[in-house]
């Protein structure tokens, strides 16, 4: 398969998406990317934006087995990795797996359950296995999670420590729809009949591994490269953060680029692939000095504004 290929398949799974999921399909597609480069994704906006639809109807599209954890106070790590029994048949324990045994996760407002029960969550996300008892049992492939999270809601909720944001690829808002788009969903729905809405599978999961692995080849030049790490390395030293982009910050950057030039068919990386993933890939890395919280500026516009001032090479294709 070529990226010609690769592009025309990304692109049906998004046509079946953006069916449902009217005038979003930018989102659709920085989703994609993600889920492409082998990464975790938050969705991070209001209630009522189809965080929870976006996430399902991935996982049918792309053919992959799909779990959901509702998150809340008293959810306990076992109730996400799944803990030993006791089976009184046959006199010994047993390990029972949890929801988070799966292909693609779904982290529903993750924000809501305790540091304790976040923390489940981090071997699997960096390691892709659970530990039990000293034994490692192996997630996936694939093995991805996306998790949403309420920014508006503050009572109840625990914030995601800068060691566990880390390790999401990148951060995803939808946002609220355009006039015209609301009005179609609303007569989608008249016309549907009903509230559920599914969409057929569109490949398997070997195939989608498949196009997991052929980013590999999407050829990233040097002066590419350098632009990434010139860029993560403004980041920490912009007087306006505390702490900027870490390496993994730049592996992410380089890894949704090859994602994002690949959707576009194409074998090589070129600037403009690295500036239309640098915000999710960064902006929910970088930690702001106390000033900048209150001058009301957000990492988002610090990352834009740093690719406004970070020189941007010429490539040609190789």
């Amino acid at each position: 398969m070529n990226t010609t290929d690769f592009s025309t398949r990304c692109n049906a799974v998004l046509d079946a998406l953006s069916q449902v999921i009217v005038g979003k399909r930018a989102v659709l597609r920085a989703l994609l990317a993600g889920l492409l480069a082998n990464g975790h994704i938050l969705i991070e906006d209001n209630p009522g934006l189809a965080k929870t639809l976006i996430a399902r109807l991935a996982a049918q599209a792309l053919g992959l087995e799909f779990k959901r954890i509702q998150f809340t106070p008293d959810l306990l790590p076992g109730d996400v990795t799944g803990s030993s029994i006791y089976d009184a048949r046959s006199g010994r324990f047993e390990f029972r797996e949890g929801p988070i045994f799966t292909h693609l996760l779904l982290a529903d407002e993750i924000n809501r359950a305790t540091p304790k029960t976040q923390s489940a969550l981090l071997e699997a996300m960096q390691e892709r296995q659970v530990t039990n008892e000293g034994l490692s049992r192996s997630l996936g492939p694939p093995f991805l999670v996306i998790a949403t999270q309420n920014p508006i809601e503050f009572e109840g909720t625990y914030a995601l420590p800068e060691a566990q944001l880390d390790r999401f690829i990148m951060r995803v808002v939808v946002g609220y729809p355009e006039r015209d788009a609301e009005s179609e969903i609303l007569r989608r729905r008249r016309d549907r009949r009903v509230d559920a809405v599914n969409i057929p599978p569109l490949m398997s999961r070997e195939e989608f591994i498949g196009l997991q692995e052929m980013l590999e080849t999407v050829h990233v030049d040097g002066s590419v490269s350098d632009y990434i790490v010139d860029l993560v390395r403004a980041t920490r030293a912009d007087s306006r953060m505390a702490v900027g982009a870490s390496p993994r910050g730049s592996l992410a950057l380089q890894s949704l680029a090859r994602a994002w030039a690949a959707l576009d068919g194409r074998s090589y990386v070129t600037p403009d692939d690295v500036k239309a993933m640098a915000v999710a890939a960064l902006a929910h890395r970088l930690v702001p000095r106390p000033e900048l919280w209150v001058s009301g500026i957000s990492n988002a516009q610090v990352i834009e504004d740093l690719l406004k001032r970070v020189p941007s090479p010429a490539v040609r294709p190789p």
